[in-house]
């Protein structure tokens, strides 16, 4: 069942498109991953979809238990014409936080908590509730400034968890950290999700977010490229399969010219990574035959072997190469412009 409906959405920036006919819907209950290169819309669009930018084009609507007069979507709003029922049940940390650091972790909560409306019982079992949750326990007292940037992460997570929102959105939650924390970060949002939290989440951390969310929508130059599970998404963009091999002695370049016998002509490429070998073919079992006798006749010993699909990172830098390279050639020239008017 959809909570969020995002129908035709275009947005522009001085005559550049940055987003363009976007369409997503949210299910009730998922993670759903939105990744792209820098530049390629991800955070306007999370923007747009709390209400904080107007489109050019198109409507976001959310799933509400009431409707305002005229409204005839079964059950869903507009953020633009309801944002105060909207913020009832939204919570956003964006990639700044929005903790207050002269105040301690509880109060931040209630400072939170209050702009919400809270009674003092919602607030005070919330608080808890979160403090726990969020793993705050013992720094209830210690101001935010004084937080480790792991503890401040989670901080904002919990300020944007307050009022116990059906939805959070996180916009690079992991983003500084390094990969203890992020694994930390990651452990807490599975809690949250479990709770019965939907979550949109924005991140680079692509290998993670393989394991961590139901769905996965790439977006590449404002357009949404693609949207299903990391196994669709793998199986759309991917026509081959990965052999990885480790044997010993490890003479990878003699085992490498397989790619001169029969099975050439499925194998798309080899690369020797050091310490494997990995074959990329569309027919993994036939190249795999041929494979073992190469292995044999040269007196290799297999250490190590198995045969998987592309990871979502090598997927992603194949289909949003150019879209990286098109920001950096415009921060670039934004950096100029800079340059000239400073002289």
């Amino acid at each position: 069942m959809p909570v969020y409906k995002i129908k035709g959405v275009s947005k522009v920036f001085d005559k550049r498109v940055v987003l363009d006919n976007i369409d997503l819907e949210i299910e009730n209950g998922e993670i759903i991953g939105l990744i792209g290169a820098s530049g390629s819309g991800k955070t306007t669009l999370l923007n747009i979809m709390i209400g904080f930018l107007k489109p050019e084009a198109g409507e976001v609507t959310f799933r509400s238990e009431h409707l305002l007069d005229g409204e005839e979507s079964k059950g869903f709003k507009s953020v633009f014409r309801d944002n105060d029922s909207l913020k009832r049940i939204i919570g956003m940390a964006a990639q700044v936080p929005s903790f207050y650091n002269t105040l301690t972790v509880k109060e931040n909560l209630q400072y939170f908590g209050a702009l919400y409306g809270l009674s003092n019982e919602v607030m005070k079992s919330n608080i808890q509730t979160l403090i726990n949750l969020m793993d705050l326990q013992g720094s209830e007292d210690k101001l935010a400034k004084n937080l480790s940037g792991g503890m401040q992460r989670r901080l904002d997570i919990a300020c944007a968890l307050i009022h116990d929102p059906k939805i959070l959105i996180l916009d690079e939650p992991t983003s500084d950290l390094d990969p203890l924390l992020r694994n930390h970060i990651w452990r807490l949002v599975r809690k949250i999700n479990k709770r019965g939290t939907t979550i949109i989440l924005a991140s680079h951390h692509l290998s993670e977010l393989e394991s961590l969310c139901s769905r996965i929508a790439i977006l590449k130059e404002g357009k949404m490229l693609a949207v299903g599970t990391p196994n669709e998404i793998k199986q759309r963009f991917s026509q081959n399969e990965e052999i990885h091999l480790e044997t010993f002695p490890g003479n990878y370049e003699e085992i490498s010219r397989i790619k001169n016998s029969e099975v050439a002509k499925n194998i798309a490429k080899i690369e020797d990574k050091g310490t494997k070998l990995v074959i990329y073919t569309s027919k993994p079992e036939m190249v795999l035959n041929a494979l073992m006798k190469r292995l044999e006749d040269l007196k290799e010993t297999i250490v190590d072997l198995k045969v998987t699909r592309p990871s979502l990172d090598e997927i992603f830098i194949n289909i949003t190469g150019n879209d990286q390279s098109k920001a950096e050639e415009r921060e670039e020239v934004e950096d100029h412009k800079k340059h000239k008017a400073s002289r």
